[in-house]
């Protein structure tokens, strides 16, 4: 069973983030983020820098400008009282136009060991698409809204493909998202919807609501953050919440990694967990 050492962690995210300040603190204090003058740049349509959350993230930036595009990787583990999952994910996202993003997900989840008869098979969770549009954007408030969409086709376990039942239900996720800038550094960001899942087998369906917060700080002059996400979703039964401390830190001009620990609060059967995302932005 894969064990975690929380303080191994604690310790890990304070080194990177102290490392972080003491690069910052040689940046000029008096301007603004490099990066918030670029994303500002007054000859294209407004857009405001909001730090994206690194678990549950976004359909494209808030604001998004046409021709924006961007690879993630997710390769993440949780320590389930019975087993370990690990989950693997690849999308690819793009802005055809001003303010609308779209997204394609393929999110894996697998089991490498089932010796006690417990973990569910190994499958490809789901075809993801998804799109999102920034209704609202402004530079005076640094305040962004938006309305989004997601379809999720269902898929079976990798097993059971043999009996030719590809698909097992469909998953149907309308969102809202509101995102503010606090000066320069900080930023908040609530990201909420239902998901209506529909089960082919009898034809019924569940509803569940999902109500994520986020808070973070951007580092001056880059593209840095620390930050936490709070991962809520909410039944006719019962109520999950997972904290998720996270960072981000950038590799180079279009590569960026996130690093993100799960700590569940009221989960019965899962306890801590990891993800990292490597982020690919072409052309930036």
């Amino acid at each position: 069973m894969y064990t975690f050492n929380l303080k191994q962690i604690l310790c890990f995210f304070s080194m990177l983030f102290l490392s972080q300040i003491s690069f910052s603190q040689t940046e000029n204090t008096t301007k603004d983020s490099l990066y918030i003058k670029e994303v500002l740049t007054k000859t294209e349509k407004p857009k405001v820098l909001h730090a994206e959350p690194l678990y549950i993230d976004l359909i494209r930036d808030l604001g998004a400008r046409k021709g924006e595009k961007e690879w993630n990787l997710g390769f993440g583990i949780t320590d389930n009282n019975d087993y370990d999952e690990y989950l693997a994910l690849v999308e690819y996202e793009w802005a055809p136009i001003d303010r609308l993003g779209l997204e394609v997900e393929l999110p894996f989840t697998i089991y490498p060991s089932n010796k006690n008869g417990m973990a569910p098979g190994s499958k490809l969770n789901s075809i993801k698409l998804a799109a999102q549009y920034s209704f609202y954007v402004s530079e005076k408030q640094k305040t962004s809204l938006a309305l989004g969409y997601i379809q999720e086709f269902e898929m079976n376990e990798f097993n059971n493909y043999q009996n030719g039942k590809l698909f097992v239900g469909n998953v149907y996720n309308p969102f809202f998202v509101a995102a503010k800038r606090w000066g320069n550094n900080f930023h908040t960001l609530l990201y909420t919807g239902p998901l209506f899942i529909h089960h082919f087998e009898d034809n019924s369906t569940d509803t569940n609501w999902q109500i994520n917060s986020n808070l973070h700080y951007m580092i001056p002059g880059t593209r840095n953050f620390i930050g936490i996400e709070f991962n809520k979703e909410v039944t006719k039964t019962d109520f999950d919440m997972t904290i998720r401390p996270q960072m981000r830190v950038g590799i180079a001009d279009n590569l960026l990694i996130g690093i993100v620990t799960g700590i569940p609060i009221s989960r019965e059967n899962e306890r801590f967990s990891t993800f990292l995302r490597l982020i690919y932005e072409p052309g930036h």
